[in-house]
């Protein structure tokens, strides 16, 4: 397995995405969002891709975690671990070496043990409110 840093396109972004079941936004939006990303990491068995996950936010303080895909027959054989490696290691890299950063994610609640083992807390925790949204139409 490989991840391609920013290779990611539309089409890519929608086959992606729809395969986990989610209802796919229109093109001309993910063309939208896919320009104001910081990074995308897409991963590959040979050449077929297996995954994605996109990273946003303002590149000082906080970083958001979204649309991160791993299709049905690859789950659970380290492909979301090697996808947020990636990530991780790309923040760390575009960051002054003393800034401590927020990287943050709404979770499936299937997906709550993946990223526990991966240093995330649930939130609300003891020390703050929980993570919200807002879908606006």
């Amino acid at each position: 397995m490989e991840v391609r840093i920013n290779t990611l396109s539309p089409e890519l972004f929608l086959d992606l995405y729809t395969s986990v079941g989610w209802e796919a936004p229109c093109i001309g939006q993910v063309e939208k969002a896919l320009s104001n990303t910081i990074a995308t990491f897409t991963a590959y068995d040979k050449k077929q891709p297996i995954g994605m996950v996109r990273l946003i936010g303002d590149g000082g303080m906080s970083f958001y975690i979204k649309d991160f895909v791993v299709i049905p027959d690859y789950q659970a054989m380290g492909v979301g671990t090697l996808l947020i490696e990636c990530l991780e290691n790309y923040i760390r890299e575009n960051i002054n070496p003393d800034w401590a950063v927020s990287l943050e994610l709404i979770s499936t609640k299937d997906a709550l043990l993946f990223y526990k083992k991966k240093g995330f807390e649930e939130r609300p925790c003891e020390w703050d409110g929980p993570g919200m949204f807002k879908m606006i139409r």
